[in-house]
């Protein structure tokens, strides 16, 4: 099949857009994080570009998204292992027109912002070292294979694809693979590295929330080319994702902020910012799949739902330290399963009718298998691994490094210029000590 420039081109930029993301998100949580742990909570989110990267051109692709033999259903294969092959100017299967190797680029953008997403959860107190090594293995041993289960298919001719796709459920661009799957994982990885030294008692505010807008913005606008680009063509399937990412981001902004006045007297610039994530992440799944009067309805409860979500953890005693939790898991499950709601083939008969276009509860059901087998299986995995990491390595940096800031400790730099560093052999020499002053007295 020749080779559509117009589709090829919207794909290279909503790639682009998606990798923009991932710094978009490091200014997001650096905002969130204390002013002595911002470098190393967007050292996270840059180092998980890197190791994401490497291991999608060296198995992560060919394990999502190639035929794994009797596990096909399960897990792909090494076929595609260093994209042997793919450097030739192929189409993708799917009739898009568009070389294979710009669908892989635009998935690997996909892995790379699902693992930083966690780090969210444990900011000022995770080893960089460990943290590099569970991203490694999270990719490898949770990413890939849920990735596989929702959205790999050899095509209707050959009849083999993972067992969520063949159940029929539903994610256009990522509520269970990306959201879900982060959510849960940052749950895991929080109550195996416990609580920050002083919390829920000390406050721990948002060292800078103009970089939190900043980073909401970026997001957003990075957003379009995730769930538009997911259309893999530059067509009316595009157009309606790309006008429902807007309407249910808005919406959901707005619910979160009435929520905060109503709830606490005040609408506040990190609640406008939170609702913002939290409706693109709920109509992530479904913005392919519902009108944009149900991408209003989606983005309000998800903006509501989550607002609230995020005080689940001090019920609960967990310490999501950037509600990771309350925005990803709540908004990716909310959006995922309101597509069995509001879900109709009136905008795109390669979904399926939720309840009010009269499908009934069938699709609903598939969505909440979809949701429980993702919340299960990266829950476990996820703790058996940060527990591993744990007990051979340690994944928690020490009380006395976590008081003085893990930025200087880890890092041996500062954000800000506050004072001498503590360095390590090689590492800058401390700042000399200022000039003594007198002052002059008239008599």
């Amino acid at each position: 099949m020749k080779i559509d420039s117009g589709n090829t081109a919207w794909m290279l930029t909503s790639t682009a857009l998606v990798l923009l993301m991932t710094p978009g998100l490091a200014f997001f949580y650096g905002g969130m994080s204390r002013a002595k742990s911002v470098l190393n909570m967007m050292m996270m989110s840059f180092v998980s570009i890197a190791v994401a990267g490497m291991i999608w051109v060296g198995y992560g692709y060919s394990l999502a998204f190639s035929e794994g033999g009797g596990l096909s259903s399960f897990i792909g294969g090494f076929g595609d292992a260093g994209l042997v092959g793919l450097e030739k100017l192929a189409t993708a299967d799917d009739g898009t027109g568009i070389p294979q190797l710009v669908f892989v680029a635009f998935q690997a953008t996909f892995a790379i912002i699902t693992v930083a997403l966690i780090s969210g959860a444990v900011a000022d107190r995770a080893k960089f070292g460990a943290w590099v090594v569970f991203s490694a293995l999270w990719v490898t041993v949770v990413y890939l294979p849920v990735a596989h289960w929702v959205w790999w298919s050899d095509g209707e001719e050959n009849g083999k694809a993972g067992w969520l796709f063949d159940l029929g459920a539903l994610d256009f661009a990522g509520g269970t693979v990306v959201h879900i799957n982060a959510g849960v994982a940052a749950l895991a990885l929080a109550l195996v590295l416990g609580k920050r030294k002083g919390w829920p008692r000390d406050p721990m505010r948002p060292h800078n929330l103009p970089f939190v807008l900043l980073g909401a913005g970026l997001l957003w606008f990075g957003w379009f080319g995730f769930n538009a680009g997911s259309a893999l063509s530059a067509g009316s399937t595009a157009a309606v994702a790309f006008i429902n990412t807007l309407a249910a981001t808005c919406a959901a902004a707005f619910a979160w902020i009435v929520v905060e006045k109503l709830r606490d007297g005040s609408s506040t610039t990190l609640g406008i910012a939170s609702g913002v994530v939290a409706g693109l992440v709920a109509i992530t799944p479904a913005c392919a799949y519902v009108t944009p009067l149900g991408a209003l309805a989606l983005g309000v409860v998800a903006g509501a739902v989550c607002a609230f979500a995020v005080g689940l953890k001090y019920k609960l005693g967990y310490d999501d330290s950037l509600d990771v939790v309350g925005v990803h898991m709540v908004g990716g499950i909310v959006g995922a399963l309101l597509i069995g709601v509001l879900a109709t083939t009136s905008v795109n008969d390669a979904g399926a009718d939720g309840i009010l276009a009269g499908g009934g509860f069938g699709l609903l059901g598939k969505q909440a298998v979809a949701v429980g087998a993702t919340l299960a299986y990266s829950f476990i995995v996820t703790l058996v691994l940060a527990k591993l990491i744990d007990l051979v390595m340690g994944f928690r940096i020490s009380e006395e490094d976590e008081q003085a800031g893990i930025d200087s400790t880890a890092h041996a730099e500062t954000a800000y210029d506050f004072g001498a560093v503590r360095t390590g052999v090689g590492g800058p020499a401390p700042a000399p000590a200022p000039e003594p002053t007198t002052t002059k007295v008239e008599a």
